[in-house]
């Protein structure tokens, strides 16, 4: 049996990858959220909230918590096996973006208020590469969510589809991406089909996607266009077993073209229909929000 929603989530990563827009998500449809727990306190945390009988409980400890970060794993795996039900949820993004968030909000990096040898403040770049190394045994705890690229919206949509999962099955999730925005950072697999025909040279299919019948009937009269997507689907049918019988809860595809227009989403909609047999398949265009 599916065991039920999860009632503990561990909210943590890089500062800027959109942790409070997340934590925010999960106040809004009812868990009780605490920012910036210290690691120290996390033990007795989860004590009292479950005296107190609170079913769905988020917590979000980063690099500002204080505390030995490395410890938490090992506190993470002793509560499971006591039979609490545990979701990691570690948002990230490339540096690019996070240097880009930061100067549109024009905040400072919480690591900053620390000096280097010098007696001089780091710089952000710095910042970002000693918050990734502090926070890395964290990284691979569970699920990381790539938000590089991804508006507000969409990632409150992207929680709303993870929370309202179970843990028990995988969850496979195929995306479509644009190439020349960069491929993204939490995909298990990646398959680059730039390699077919592109109906972008065709001036009436320009402006439309791989979700219009023009573009799908004029994809599939190539027959490296259905070769493609049978080679896909043999490969992850083949190997997805092997992916999963560890302990990951998620499992990530990404068909990936020039703009993320035409040719991969009418990959990833073909595959879709053909993976239905997966219960719990999940959807996404990052390129087209509208799709969402």
């Amino acid at each position: 049996m599916d065991e039920p929603q999860v009632k503990f989530i561990l909210l943590t990563g890089i500062s800027g990858a959109g942790k409070s827009v997340a934590l925010k998500y999960l106040e809004d449809v009812g868990y009780a959220c605490v920012d910036n727990l210290p690691v120290t306190l996390l033990d007795h945390f989860i004590e009292t909230t479950q005296r107190a009988g609170e079913t769905r409980v988020a917590v979000a400890i980063d690099a500002r918590s204080p505390g030995n970060l490395r410890s938490l794993p090992d506190i993470l795996r002793r509560h499971r096996l006591q039979g609490l039900s545990i979701r990691v949820l570690f948002l990230d993004a490339d540096d690019i973006t996070l240097v880009q968030r930061y100067s549109e909000s024009r905040r400072r990096h919480p690591l900053s208020r620390r000096l280097t040898d010098s007696g001089q403040a780091p710089g952000l770049h710095a910042c970002i590469q000693q918050e990734r190394e502090l926070l890395d045994p964290l990284r691979n705890q569970e699920h990381v969510i790539d938000t590089s690229g991804l508006t507000p919206s969409q990632l409150r949509h992207w929680m709303q589809e993870l929370v309202g999962q179970s843990r028990q099955r995988v969850i496979m999730t195929i995306e479509s991406f644009a190439f020349k925005i960069g491929s993204p950072r939490d995909a298990d697999l990646v398959f680059d089909v730039r390699c077919l025909p592109n109906p972008h040279y065709e001036p009436a299919l320009k402006p439309l996607t791989g979700r219009d019948p023009a573009v799908i009937a004029w994809l599939e009269q190539f027959g490296e266009v259905r070769e493609m997507v049978n080679d896909i689907e043999q490969f992850v049918r083949k190997w997805l077993p092997r992916y999963t019988t560890d302990t990951r809860a998620y499992f990530t595809i990404a068909i990936g073209c020039t703009g993320g227009q035409h040719r991969s989403v009418y990959v990833v909609e073909q595959l879709a229909q053909r993976f239905v047999d997966i219960s719990n398949l999940l959807v996404r265009h990052r390129n087209r929000p509208e799709f969402s």
